[in-house]
């Protein structure tokens, strides 16, 4: 019975100390997806004014060359944005499962070591992969180096056009997106408010060069940050089932070790009780 009473106190222990752990996990995740939250509008503003200068200068001229990057055979690439870290829940296993074939197919650059393990696992073999970072701040250094990796894929031919792929929030859940990153697509960007067309002084091919690298600058650190919101999202929830689970173990053990508990003291009481009786009998 005592050897019992210490293994259930054991379980108990090593029960709670799991909880500090989760709850800890809890508490990174949490101020992680707050401080994403509040920076995505601001994000997402810087987005759409580049998306709208693409607008105003593209809109005007003939869309002949997109209609043929449309039609004509192409290397596809793509952009997926999967989890850094476990803890997760489903949230890379989805992503890779919404590609489905392409995965395969095209030329993949696969962000988070988490996503990597998993996508390794199943036989992909991403053509360039990176961590995503833990804070938000390195997310504008992270999109330097995603963007340098497909500029030079162009540059070499592996591939003519990319989608972007990652979960962002929509009504407090991660939500599937994709986007198509070039060949630009004119109803994707962001409608131009004015009613004419700014002035320039640069060069028309001059100006949509540089808006172009900006524009894809911009998205990608818009899918960066909502990638990391939407996994720090998915980590509270994530954490917050296995806590509950938790508490709900821990109930059970606590339990077991009272009716233990009492089953030893009842236990004691007899033998005491029969010992005394024991003792009256012999005098």
């Amino acid at each position: 019975m005592t050897e019992r009473l210490a293994d259930i106190r054991a379980r108990i222990e090593g029960i709670q100390q799991l909880g500090a752990v989760v709850n800890a996990m809890k508490g990174v995740a949490a101020a992680h997806a707050h401080l994403a939250q509040t920076q995505i509008d601001a994000v997402d503003g810087y987005a759409a004014t580049i998306s709208a200068a693409m607008s105003s200068v593209l809109r005007p001229l003939s869309t002949d060359a997109a209609r043929k990057a449309e039609t004509a055979d192409s290397t596809p690439g793509l952009l997926v944005f999967c989890a850094e870290q476990g803890f997760a829940g489903a949230f890379s296993e989805r992503l890779l499962d919404s590609l489905g074939s392409e995965a395969e197919t095209a030329e993949l650059f696969l962000i988070g070591t988490r996503g990597l393990s998993i996508a390794t696992a199943r036989g992909i073999k991403p053509h360039w992969t990176a961590p995503l970072p833990s804070h938000t701040a390195a997310l504008p250094k992270l999109a330097n180096q995603i963007t340098t990796a497909i500029y030079q894929a162009v540059a070499y031919g592996r591939i003519d056009s990319l989608d972007v792929v990652f979960n962002r929030l929509h009504t407090g859940r991660p939500q599937r997106t994709r986007q198509r990153l070039f060949p630009i697509d004119l109803a994707s960007l962001s409608p131009n408010t004015t009613a004419t067309r700014p002035l320039t002084q640069l060069p028309q091919d001059t100006l949509i060069y540089a808006l172009g690298q900006e524009y894809f600058y911009a998205q990608v650190c818009k899918a960066a940050l909502h990638a990391f919101a939407a996994e720090n999202e998915a980590r509270m929830e994530a954490t917050s089932a296995a806590g509950n689970q938790i508490a709900r173990e821990l109930d059970t053990f606590q339990a077991m070790l009272r009716r233990v508990r009492q089953e030893a003291i009842t236990a004691e009481i007899i033998e005491l009780g029969t010992g005394a009786a024991s003792t009256q009998t012999r005098r």
